[in-house]
């Protein structure tokens, strides 16, 4: 079962990563102004009072022992043990936030890293002291549980978390079993560590001069940013650089991967899963199905993706279409360029259908330290919004200037406003919502900002750019998320099958699942072999275990969601705001599937998927109408290709 260490891992809900400076070589942290940064004094006032809040809990934890052996004495003993188990959560949740923030304003920073292992250490050391509780519980007869709930009011914030300790019997050890297993924790997160370490402070990462005459730092945030140049032969350059920077350290992350994955195996033999997947699923009772069948889906429908890369080369003017190709934006003319204050005034015009509370409530964070905006030297690259319960949340950023980040703030603004919300609403036993139903809050701020840009633009060039880039999010979350999701189930099974996984392994499989998702053998995306070696960025498999399928499935959820919201604005009416707003309320309440099914959304059809594919198929048919019409009614020959 999940321990508090890898909960607050996954509590940083990520986006892809952000770019980097908008010219070059980031700016060092000092240089930024203050309005920039996120308030961490909210947290503790200095290091010095985070390390004595530390050293405090770390004296604390003995003493939770007094509640052994107690749980079945009476329902209020069981709501004692359970309270003083959230307070001390509660008291770790600051440490670990202060200090994993501390560390991503700048990974180079040897004392902001010592401060988050010890936080992690002190996670392992809480994740033993409680180890106990759910055995504990568990020997008590169901029925009884469900007596003292009954019986002892302060028990009805934890009714959700005894029926899922009820749930969790066939895969929870005895007491002293599952203490040993807490104590693995502090090894679990090794090749995490170390790629980390590796990929925001010690890999050489190149510095190359593009045609206009820029010199740009390849590291990870700099090649998203580079990687849409304009003209191919920079564009070419780019990925040449990179992904050659990669390949000379394809063994060291394939190691670090490894190392990951065989914590995944452990968790899974000893909690008496059937798989790896199986193991990560079930804590918030997805059906495995629904993993296996967006990969389906998604490969049933790689026609729809082999579409929209004809269409791409057709108006890039490009004989043949490689994956050098595919993040440049697809309307040259339009260079759209946005300050940061820009992008926080567009963001919350486009929130607008969510209510005017939801509105200040969101302009109000942004005011009074939830965000670091802006990229910095050593800052960890990427996009993230986490929170402390009764504080509020905080978005780290790398704000560039692009349209896509733009979004990304819109995005990750989804998070904290679904975290305040939950907050707001549920006690802390309830407050921490599921990833599957997280995504949806971000991605369905990302539609309204589509949507409410589209519906201001006043020609076709600006259309075309914001039809392309909405193309653009259904490609890279339904299909290139899906991708990853592919590829990251092969792996696991593979290691499960009892292969060894090594760098070379690794990006032997990512290129054949690359190469099949693009039509590299049919011609309609090149894939060069070098870019076998992408999944090695892609912190999330590092980070997470099984969690980039639902980027997939919440965008899914969030179109038809943010549909009806659009429609019954459009008549007056709120129902489908209010049930999704109630959706964000309810945090963690119950189970991610059945609060989307409540919120409107039944996620085990097909149906949500399909109505996906015919916004995409739609969207592409509106952008060949206005290819048609500028190029006097002749068809695109995307068009032809799909017939």
């Amino acid at each position: 079962m999940a321990t508090l260490l890898a909960s607050l891992a996954a509590f940083a809900l990520a986006a892809a990563p952000a770019g980097s400076a908008a010219s070059g070589a980031a700016p060092d942290r000092a240089k930024i102004p203050d309005k920039y940064k996120w308030k961490l004094t909210d947290l503790f006032p200095s290091d010095a009072a985070w390390a004595a809040a530390k050293e405090a809990l770390a004296k604390d934890l003995p003493g939770f022992a007094r509640h052994q052996g107690h749980l079945g004495d009476s329902p209020k003993a069981l709501a004692d043990a359970l309270d003083d188990m959230a307070a001390l959560q509660l008291r770790l949740e600051r440490i670990f936030v202060y200090a994993s923030a501390r560390t991503d304003e700048d990974t180079r920073q040897p004392g902001p890293r010592a401060m988050r292992a010890e936080a992690e250490r002190l996670a392992v050391q809480l994740d033993a002291a409680t180890s106990w509780v759910r055995p504990g519980i568990l020997a008590l007869p169901a029925e009884r549980i469900r007596g003292a709930i009954a019986a002892e009011p302060r028990l009805g914030a934890w009714d959700f978390y005894l029926e899922d300790v009820i749930r969790w019997k066939p895969h929870t050890l005895s007491a002293p079993e599952e203490r040993i297993v807490a104590m693995t924790g502090d090894l679990s997160g090794a090749g995490r560590s170390v790629d980390t370490v590796l990929m925001n402070a010690d890999l050489p990462y190149p510095t190359v001069t593009l045609s206009t005459g820029e010199k740009v730092r390849l590291d990870q945030a700099g090649y998203q940013r580079a990687r849409t140049a304009p003209r191919r032969a920079d564009r070419e350059k780019v990925f040449q650089a990179f992904f050659g920077a990669l390949k000379g350290y394809e063994r060291t992350v394939g190691t670090a991967l490894y190392a990951q994955v065989k914590a995944h195996l452990f968790e899974k033999d000893v909690h008496r899963f059937g798989s790896s997947l199986e193991s990560a699923l079930f804590t918030d009772e997805i059906p495995v199905e629904v993993y296996r069948r967006l990969v389906a889906d998604v490969n049933a429908n790689l026609p729809t993706l082999h579409r929209y890369l004809a269409l791409r080369k057709h108006m890039l003017g490009l004989k043949q279409l490689g994956y050098e190709d595919l993040y440049t934006p697809l309307v040259k003319e339009v260079d759209r360029r946005y300050t940061m204050d820009q992008a926080i005034a567009m963001t919350l015009a486009a929130v607008a259908p969510l209510g005017a509370p939801y509105q200040a409530q969101l302009a109000k964070g942004f005011e009074t330290g939830w965000t670091d905006f802006l990229p910095a030297q050593g800052k960890q690259a990427g996009a993230y919004s986490t929170g402390v319960y009764g504080v509020h949340p905080y978005q780290l950023l790398n704000f560039n200037g692009q349209w896509d980040d733009v979004s990304t703030l819109a995005h990750e603004a989804g998070h904290s406003m679904h975290t305040v919300l939950s907050y707001e609403h549920q006690p802390y036993s309830k407050s921490a919502y599921a990833t599957f139903v997280a995504e949806v809050a971000s991605t369905l701020n990302e539609n309204l900002l589509f949507r409410k840009a589209l519906a201001d633009a006043k020609t076709d060039p600006e259309r075309l750019a914001l039809l392309g880039q909405h193309l653009e999010t259904l490609r890279t979350t339904l299909f290139r998320q899906t991708m990853f999701a592919e590829f990251e189930l092969a792996y696991h099974e593979a290691a499960e099958r009892g292969e060894a996984l090594t760098g070379e392994k690794l990006s032997e499989m990512y290129l054949a699942i690359v190469r099949r998702y693009y039509g590299h053998d049919q011609g309609v995306c090149n894939v060069a072999a070098l870019y076998g070696d992408e999944w090695s960025y892609i912190l999330h498999f590092f980070n997470y275990r099984f969690y980039v399928y639902q980027y997939a499935t919440s965008l899914v959820a969030s179109t038809s969601l943010a549909k009806a919201i659009r429609e019954d604005e459009a008549h007056g009416r709120t129902d489908a705001r209010d049930r999704y707003l109630a959706l964000l309320e309810s945090g963690g309440s119950a189970y991610p599937v059945d609060l989307l099914r409540k919120a409107g959304v039944d996620m085990t059809t097909s149906a949500p998927f399909a109505a996906a594919m015919e916004e995409m198929n739609g969207t592409m048919d509106e952008i060949e109408a206005i290819l048609a019409r500028q190029q006097g009614g002749r068809a695109a020959p995307a068009r032809e290709r799909k017939r």
